[in-house]
């Protein structure tokens, strides 16, 4: 009984998952995509291999609490999870994941063309770890 964490972007997917007691969160993998199909079929496999039992994704409201059309997009994929998966989807506000994730990676001294591969499954890591400290 895993999570898996899901910080979605205009051309990556960046994942993170839980440990099997669901206290842990690490990032997992950064999916560069142009459909959202080509992500499905990957999550299918993912869901699989990893006995996945519910999506986290993160929810891009704008910092004065409107939505725009980063949430519009997040609706629309949250939709497609829906109708190729049968499994919950939990959205976490995301606000500022990416500036901590980036925040981590200058800590960890991590090269700028290296923070830029890993950023998204960072982000995703952070989304999840809110979700599982809330839980």
């Amino acid at each position: 009984m895993r999570c898996l964490g899901l910080d979605l972007g205009t051309k990556t997917l960046g994942l993170a998952i839980s440990d099997k007691t669901n206290t842990i969160a690490s990032p997992y993998k950064t999916i560069i995509y142009k459909e959202y199909e080509e992500l499905i079929l990957e999550l299918k496999r993912i869901v699989e291999e990893k006995k996945i039992t519910t999506f986290i994704l993160g929810y891009p409201k704008n910092m004065n609490n409107t939505l725009g059309p980063a949430v519009e997009r997040t609706n629309d994929f949250k939709a497609v999870l829906e109708k190729n998966f049968d499994l919950p989807i939990i959205l976490i506000d995301e606000r500022l994941s990416t500036v901590e994730a980036e925040n981590i990676l200058i800590e960890m001294d991590t090269k700028r063309k290296k923070r830029k591969q890993i950023i998204d499954s960072y982000a995703a890591a952070i989304i999840l770890d809110t979700y599982l400290k809330r839980k």
